[in-house]
């Protein structure tokens, strides 16, 4: 009798764990799900909000360059401005609102970039990914196979440059339109991008969230994924290779960060020496200024 009580206790304890287990696992499911599906956003940094009559005024912190306002660029300010709108509701009443009139900055003015016209007054267009969001976004991209390509300069054969006069990295690169669009949409300026910036607009420009997580040092997740993220700026009057100390710090630093990955963002050049630390710890990259044009092309927005 007794050895019945416990098989029938030993049953009764599996088959409540494995309900317990299919719940679980159904609940991941389901959050796995609505994470892909949820729309990606830029969000860039907003400026002002305000409502006045039929009218949504949303300014955004965001350069336009001079001359007639890019299309693409005025098509992803024009869906994060209706995001804004759509957040904003919660809080007031946008029952009479018809238009969303969306602005960037120029030369510390404002500037109109985009118009939205609601079909019915107050009713917004539902969610949707902006046109402009990049192929990088896809679940399996990998950001350090981005930096695999073969080096635009060979390794140690960098060109002889004078301590403190490397060029604008601007300068050095090429920005699809789509891709420009996305970093400006994130408030920043490609013509005095640093490194560290490019870096990190493009990995928000691919779904990636970014975050600071110490002097210099960030941490970019995507699907659960955390990866590191370092940033040498280049001093002017300074030495344009990057240190080894600056290399045994950003190791050392990801190695005690626990991420799954890790990249160093840098305006100067590498020595022939990470080559070498890429191959013993194949979690990390160096993207520096012989490597930026092949990260960039990577990301890349058609």
């Amino acid at each position: 009798m007794l050895v019945a009580i416990i098989i029938a206790a030993v049953v009764i304890i599996g088959v409540v764990a494995l309900l317990i287990s299919s719940r679980s696992s159904s609940i991941r499911s389901s959050v796995g799900a609505q994470a892909a599906t949820k729309p990606f956003r830029l969000a860039p940094p907003l400026a002002e909000f305000h409502v006045k009559g039929e009218e949504a005024l949303v300014t955004f912190a965001v350069p336009v360059p001079e001359g007639e306002t890019d299309k693409v660029l005025a098509k992803l300010l024009s869906h994060e401005a209706v995001e804004v709108v759509r957040e904003k509701a919660h809080d007031l009443p946008i029952d009479q609102v018809r238009r969303v009139i969306v602005f960037g900055q120029r030369a510390g003015s404002t500037v109109e970039v985009g118009r939205v016209d609601l079909d019915t007054p107050g009713q917004l267009p539902p969610p949707m990914a902006p046109e402009a969001a990049p192929h990088a976004s896809s679940v399996g991209f990998d950001p350090l196979a981005a930096v695999d390509a073969a080096p635009a300069v060979a390794p140690g054969v960098a060109p002889p440059v004078a301590e403190g006069e490397l060029a604008p990295l601007a300068s050095e690169i090429t920005l699809t339109g789509s891709t420009e669009a996305g970093l400006r949409a994130q408030g920043f300026d490609p013509g005095s991008l640093t490194a560290g910036e490019l870096g990190m607009g493009l990995l928000r420009l691919s779904g990636y969230t970014v975050n600071p997580r110490g002097p210099d040092s960030y941490a970019a997740v995507r699907a659960g994924k955390e990866t590191f993220l370092r940033v040498v700026d280049h001093e002017p009057g300074g030495y344009p290779e990057l240190e080894e100390k600056e290399i045994n710090q950003f190791v050392a630093d990801f190695v005690q960060s626990g991420a799954a990955a890790g990249l160093l963002f840098t305006e100067k050049y590498c020595p022939f020496g990470v080559y070498e630390r890429e191959k013993r710890e194949p979690r990390i990259r160096f993207v520096s200024r012989e490597r930026i044009q092949d990260f960039v092309n990577a990301f890349s927005v058609t």
